[in-house]
């Protein structure tokens, strides 16, 4: 286990070291770095990586191939640069072969094999520091949704008392209105009452009118 320390940067675990991996039926010597983060986000930013030293060719099972890489601290010449990345959930390790020429493979012990696993070393401390940051800002971006729902929230609640006081405002005012409706209506009733039974009295007065008429008409 080794441990990067920085006064201006957290700290980061990794696990670096030598291996031999079977790429396409060829067993290939080279150096593998485990890197406690999720696999998708470091398999594409290895990929990323890896167009950094030249064209990259990708296979199936998370191999890649990078033929006549540029890689100065390595070779001055070109040289051919095979991988493999393992990825999980919450993990990924990526392993790292490079031909010199002729199938001359950096191996541990060599000026070579030093600037080979520095290579993966860097990549994993920029990885776990990319992946902070993509998590920092996913969270910031829920936070930043969560506060404009909230507030979203408390303009609609605003708008629904504003509406509830209208409403109130408008029954409180029909109300006034009926009150004062059933007061005419009752005035109305009454007088009505009277008409009633002022009618009854010229209904029975014309009755009569009419009886005694009839009862003088010749027969």
């Amino acid at each position: 286990m080794v441990c990067l320390v920085s006064t201006t940067q957290p700290t980061y675990s990794q696990s670096v070291y030598s291996s031999t991996e079977k790429i396409e039926q060829q067993s290939m010597p080279g150096v593998t770095v485990s890197i406690p983060v999720d696999g998708k986000f470091v398999d594409k930013e290895w990929e990323a990586r890896l167009k950094s030293f030249g064209r990259v060719s990708a296979g199936r099972g998370g191999v890649y191939k990078v033929p006549s890489a540029n890689i100065p601290a390595l070779s001055s010449n070109p040289i051919n640069l095979s991988s493999k990345v393992d990825a999980s959930r919450d993990k990924a390790t990526v392993f790292l072969a490079a031909d010199l020429g002729s199938g001359e493979f950096v191996k541990v012990g060599s000026r070579e094999y030093n600037e080979l696993e520095s290579i993966l070393k860097e990549f994993a401390r920029k990885t776990q520091s990319g992946n902070e940051l993509r998590m920092a800002e996913a969270e910031f971006n829920t936070a930043q949704k969560n506060h404009e729902k909230m507030v979203r929230q408390g303009e609609k609640l605003q708008r629904d008392i504003e509406r509830n006081k209208k409403e109130k405002e408008t029954l409180l005012r029909k109300i006034d209105e009926n009150a004062k409706e059933l007061v005419d209506l009752e005035r109305a009733l009454e007088t009505n009452k009277t008409d009633v039974v002022n009618a009854g009295t010229e209904f029975e007065n014309r009755k009569k009118a009419v009886e005694a008429v009839r009862a003088k008409a010749p027969k």
